[in-house]
């Protein structure tokens, strides 16, 4: 079972990163061994396969690290085909609306919350015999549901978007968000500083989590400070840069 909801209700800050890049289950441990809580695999703006996909996600079932899905956008099949490779959970990129969110939730999860098909013997069961009810009434409860805010539109309706049953974050992405306000990657203008503001107040006055990715730790440990409690950092290959940028030392760099 997927432990991250556990663990924010427990009040705990998780750290994860995204995989952008390198399609392998190896990944997956690395991650987990390096202390990472858990990751998002970019599947908007990364070139995975399914079945890349598939094996990091069952990677990280096999370990215990939890492995969510950025999605490429709000498609029924989208959303069931990462669900039911068992992803731990889903991040909607550019969330707008209160309807695109209860659009991901209805395709996401099985009734009464939702319509997601039933189809149980599958990676999603671990193959497994399973009581349908009990078993779906579990992935209802545990599965990760996570609108990512990067506009101003998203800004405004963002109380709207926290209320719907069955979202359970908010993720902010800086970049879009900046661009969208005219400032990019100006994170500490005072816009972006309101929009981050308002975004965590909504969705802790639902009962909710928050969190932003930056590729950097110095923008992101403010709001670690304040509170925010499901953040990422980096990337897979963002990371290996940072290692490797450790060469400079050899070549008698600083």
């Amino acid at each position: 079972m997927n432990a991250i909801k556990q663990r924010l209700g427990a009040g705990e800050q998780l750290l994860g990163t995204m995989v952008t890049t390198f399609p392998s289950p190896d990944l997956i441990k690395i991650l987990q061994n390096s202390g990472f809580d858990y990751c998002i695999v970019d599947c908007e703006h990364g070139s995975f396969t399914t079945r890349e996909v598939s094996d990091m996600i069952g990677a990280g079932r096999g370990i215990g690290m939890p492995v969510l899905v950025r999605i490429p956008e709000i498609r029924r099949e989208h959303v069931l085909h990462y669900m039911e490779m068992g992803a731990a959970g889903l991040l909607l990129p550019n969330t707008e609306s209160a309807d695109q969110a209860r659009q991901l939730v209805d395709y996401a999860k099985y009734a009464p919350m939702g319509h997601r098909g039933v189809s149980l013997s599958r990676p999603h069961t671990d193959f497994k015999k399973v009581n349908g009810p009990e078993y779906m009434r579990a992935s209802n409860e545990y599965t990760v549901m996570i609108c990512q805010i990067e506009s101003q539109a998203g800004v405004d309706h963002i109380e709207e978007i926290m209320a719907v049953p069955g979202i359970d974050a908010a993720m902010i992405g800086p970049n879009d968000m900046s661009q969208d306000f005219g400032i990019l990657n100006q994170y500490g203008h005072p816009r972006m500083t309101a929009a981050f503001e308002r975004v965590m107040a909504a969705a802790a006055a639902q009962g909710k989590w928050s969190g932003v990715h930056f590729g950097s730790a110095e923008p992101l440990k403010p709001w670690i400070q304040r509170g925010m409690q499901l953040n990422l950092w980096n990337s897979d290959s963002g990371l290996l840069s940072l290692g490797a940028k450790a060469m400079a030392e050899l070549r008698g760099g600083k």
